[in-house]
């Protein structure tokens, strides 16, 4: 299944792909070849981009908080959150490599209170500035058990964030809520004492894998 954001991205590069391939084959047979080659794996590596696995959505469960992101955990600390909480919580950090699925997705059900976009610089996501510096989608949902901010973070490929949600909708937990193209870092802030169920370096899947448990 491919995601909507891809349909239009991959169309028209099967159009210019398809275009040079013929103009190769007008010069020399072998330069069509190589394109034919080269230009087909450009495309697959598009094609698996975007792709949209299905998934069961997780029983709604206000006090686990769900990876919002398929991608690496790299970082795990204590953090202050100045932008809507201004306060001390717990940080956890995914890397989305331009092999993950790219996809996000709401990490708690409850109400959606807050969402900024920011513009911003692209350095690369891994980079600690680029949390504040780069361009960013701030989220924060609450429910009876608290209020959470997930940001989607552009990187120095993604440059492009799509954020679905509306302030005042009530959303479900692992329902889709938006998606960053190639390559980028979503962070989560969460309460000080939440119980964290994942290690530095682990592979997460969004809507799948429990992040951490609101004590």
């Amino acid at each position: 299944m491919i995601h909507r954001e891809g349909l239009t991205i991959l169309i028209l590069a099967a159009l210019i792909i398809g275009l040079i391939i013929v103009g190769g084959f007008y010069l020399h047979p072998w330069a069509g070849w190589f394109l034919v080659l080269g230009g087909s794996g450009l495309w697959l590596f598009m094609l698996q981009f975007f792709r949209n696995p299905k998934r069961p959505l997780p029983v709604e469960d206000p006090q686990k908080i769900y990876s919002p992101a398929d991608g690496k955990v790299v970082v795990i600390e204590r953090q202050e959150e100045s932008e809507f909480l201004q306060e001390q919580c717990l940080q956890i950090s995914i890397f989305m490599s331009t092999w993950n699925v790219h996809a996000n997705r709401n990490p708690i059900p409850g109400e959606v209170v807050y969402l900024q976009h920011h513009p911003g610089t692209y350095l690369v996501a891994w980079h600690p500035k680029s949390s504040t510096e780069n361009e960013r989608f701030t989220t924060a949902i609450r429910n009876e058990q608290a209020t959470i901010v997930f940001r989607q973070i552009a990187g120095a490929v993604a440059r492009r964030i799509r954020n679905y949600l509306k302030v005042g909708e009530h959303v479900q937990q692992g329902a889709q809520m938006g998606f960053i193209k190639f390559g980028s870092r979503v962070d989560i802030f969460l309460p000080p004492d939440a119980e964290v169920r994942v290690a530095i370096g682990q592979q997460v899947k969004a809507g799948m894998d429990v992040l951490a448990k609101i004590k």
